[in-house]
């Protein structure tokens, strides 16, 4: 069995490249604090380290190391993507051996300041497209997370946020979900991965909703629900 056909019952491991970020390390602290094994990247060992050090002096029993990001990829289950838009393309090409046969979390957004209140897609439709693109169909690419707040995943309330889950493969998008429910989200199947310009687009949206309703954080939440059969 290849790591990308694991489920995420059977993941042993979670390489969270740009762990020492907002965003990565709230999702450290949540997949840390429900069992998972996770190995904090960054581009320097020395940072990767560090970041792991605050997570375990605040839980000392949890598995946290810190590593620099291609020795974090090469000996996790699963990978998760968790740096800005300009630095997608320039770590995934120092990770691209190593994410061979797995599946890749990638919560990347497109985001370009000044103007990240507005919707700036890249060529190709979405930064996420861009990943898939880049390394090829033997790494199994997945977009989510990219409507979260990362402060709301750095503290120990309820999270009310559901997460937009897009991929090409029904089993890698069955692994994320449960990995997104791992830390108290809804996880919703959202097509193939060409939707995940959607989840890219929502991000400008709902920070411009911050912005004007002096929301700390606003998310999305999808209604209704399945029907009995």
């Amino acid at each position: 069995m290849s790591e990308s056909e694991k489920t995420a019952e059977q993941i042993e491991s979670i390489a969270i490249l740009g762990g020492t970020g907002d965003l990565g390390g709230g999702l450290a602290r949540q997949w840390s604090r429900a069992g998972y094994k996770i190995l904090i990247g960054s581009r320097t060992k020395e940072k990767g380290l560090a970041a792991a050090a605050a997570l375990l002096a605040e839980f000392p029993d949890l598995n946290v190391s810190g590593h620099e990001n291609l020795e974090a990829a090469t000996a996790a289950s699963l990978v998760v993507l968790t740096v800005p838009f300009e630095h997608q393309i320039s770590t995934l090409e120092t990770v691209k051996s190593a994410l061979q046969g797995k599946v890749l979390i990638d919560v990347t957004v497109p985001l370009m300041p000044p103007k990240v209140g507005t919707v700036q897609l890249p060529e190709g439709g979405s930064a996420v497209l861009r990943a898939q693109n880049f390394l090829g169909e033997g790494v199994d690419v997945v977009s989510a997370f990219q409507n979260v707040g990362a402060m709301h995943l750095q503290g120990d309330h309820g999270i009310a946020c559901d997460v937009l889950v897009t991929g090409n493969k029904r089993a890698a998008r069955d692994t994320v979900i449960t990995l997104v429910e791992a830390v108290g989200l809804r996880g919703w199947h959202a097509g193939p991965l060409a939707n995940s310009a959607a989840a890219e687009a929502l991000t400008s949206v709902l920070i411009s909703i911050n912005r004007h309703h002096k929301i700390n954080g606003a998310g999305i939440v999808i209604t209704g629900g399945p029907v009995a059969e």
